[in-house]
C-alpha cells in the first residue's frame, strides 16, 4: 500500500522519538515528514536520517498545520495531555507514546475528543505489533494450550535509572497492554507492592498481581536493579504452555506440551521437549506505524485504541495505589 499521502509531524526527537523518525522515514516520502523538538541540536540528528525532513524546534505548529494530517507524540509523559489534545482538535490523527497519559481522567478526555471528531487516537504499546505476542494470541484462540490459566512476565535490566518514573512506569505498561491483549477482558484485582532504593521516592522494583475472571491470574516482576537483561514472558494453559523470551537472539517463542492431568483419580504429570513456534521476522514498531497509516487510510479503528490505553492506565492506577501503600511512600 502506498503511504503517498500521509503526511506526518513527529512531536520529540530523543532516543525513541529518533527510532521513530527512522521507522516513518523507511515507510513514507521524507518531505511528508517534520519533527519538532525543542532543542535546535537535535536537527543535525534528524538530517543524518535525511535531508529532506523537515525540522522546528518551535513546538507551536499553529502556523504549519496544512503541513500535516497525522502526528506521533514521543514527548516527556507529562506534556503527552497537552498535546495530544491540541492536535486533536487541531483535526490530526495521534499516535501517542506510553503512558498516554499520567491521569486516567486526561486519557477519557482525549478519547471522548477523538470520537467526537472522528479522528484516530493510538497509543505507542508496540509489544502488540510483535509478530511473537500475535503468534501467542493464535494459539490462546486457537485452543492449542487449553484454558488460559496463569501468565507471567519479568522485565528486567540494571538501569537507566530514570527521575521522573518509577520502574512501574516505565517498564510495566508494555506487560500490562500485552496481557490485556492475550487474556481479552478487564482484571477484577489489582495489587502491587514494591521498594525504592537507589532514590527515596522513586521504586526501583515491583511486582504486580492481576486477577481476572474465570480465575486467570498474572504477575508482573519489573526492575531496573538486576545483574542482567530479560524480558521473559510465560503464558500457562491446562494443556501446553509458550514461553516468549524477546532478549534471546533465537528461540524466541517456545511452545512446551506441559502441564497436569486426572488418571485414575490421581493428579498426574505430563511433559515434552519444546518446539520452537516461527514467525514473521518483521520490526514491531515499523508494523506499529504500518498499522497506524492504515487506520488512517481505511478508517478503522487501531488495536491499541484511545480505549485500550485508557484500561492500561487505569490499571497502572490501582497498581500504583497498592505500591505506595504497601512500600509506606506517600505520594
Amino acid at each position: 500500500m502506498s503511504y503517498n499521502n500521509i503526511k506526518l509531524a513527529i512531536f520529540g526527537a530523543g532516543r525513541w522519538g529518533m527510532n521513530h523518525v527512522k521507522t516513518a522515514a523507511s515507510l513514507l516520502p521524507h518531505e511528508n515528514i517534520i519533527v519538532f523538538d525543542a532543542d535546535p541540536k537535535a536537527e543535525a540528528k534528524v538530517k543524518t536520517v535525511s535531508e529532506k525532513i523537515s525540522f522546528s524546534s518551535n513546538l507551536n505548529f499553529e502556523n504549519c498545520l496544512y503541513y500535516f494530517s497525522a502526528a506521533i507524540v514521543s514527548t516527556p509523559a507529562e506534556t503527552h495531555y497537552q498535546l495530544t489534545k491540541d492536535l486533536l482538535n487541531a483535526g490530526k490523527h495521534v499516535l501517542v507514546e506510553k503512558p498516554i497519559t499520567l491521569y486516567s481522567n486526561e486519557a477519557e478526555d482525549l478519547l471522548n475528543l477523538s470520537l467526537n471528531h472522528n479522528l484516530n487516537l493510538m497509543v505507542g504499546h508496540v509489544l502488540l505489533y510483535h509478530p511473537a505476542v500475535k503468534k501467542m494470541k493464535e494459539f490462546i484462540e486457537q485452543g492449542k494450550i487449553g484454558k488460559l490459566q496463569y501468565i507471567y512476565s519479568n522485565r528486567l535490566n540494571l538501569g537507566a535509572i530514570r527521575s521522573e518514573e518509577n520502574i512501574l512506569w516505565s517498564f510495566a505498561p508494555h506487560d500490562i497492554s500485552v496481557i490485556q491483549y492475550l487474556v481479552g477482558d478487564n482484571p477484577a484485582g489489582v495489587y502491587a507492592n514494591g521498594g525504592a532504593f537507589v532514590q527515596n521516592t522513586i521504586e526501583d522494583s515491583t511486582l504486580t498481581i492481576l486477577e481476572y475472571p474465570n480465575n486467570i491470574k498474572a504477575h508482573i516482576f519489573v526492575s531496573w536493579l538486576h545483574p542482567f537483561k530479560e524480558q521473559r514472558m510465560v503464558v500457562i494453559g491446562d494443556k501446553a504452555m509458550l514461553v516468549f523470551e524477546d532478549s534471546l537472539k533465537t528461540e524466541k517463542l517456545k511452545f512446551y506440551k506441559k502441564g497436569f492431568e486426572v488418571k485414575n483419580g490421581s493428579i498426574e504429570k505430563f511433559e515434552s521437549d519444546y518446539e520452537v513456534i516461527d514467525f514473521e521476522n518483521k520490526m514491531a514498531l515499523s508494523e506499529e506505524h504500518i498499522h497506524f497509516y492504515d487506520s488512517i487510510i481505511n478508517s478503522t479503528k487501531p488495536l491499541t485504541d484511545g480505549q485500550h490505553a485508557l484500561e492500561v492506565l487505569k490499571i497502572l492506577e490501582k497498581a500504583t495505589k497498592g505500591l505506595k501503600r504497601n512500600s509506606g511512600i506517600m505520594e
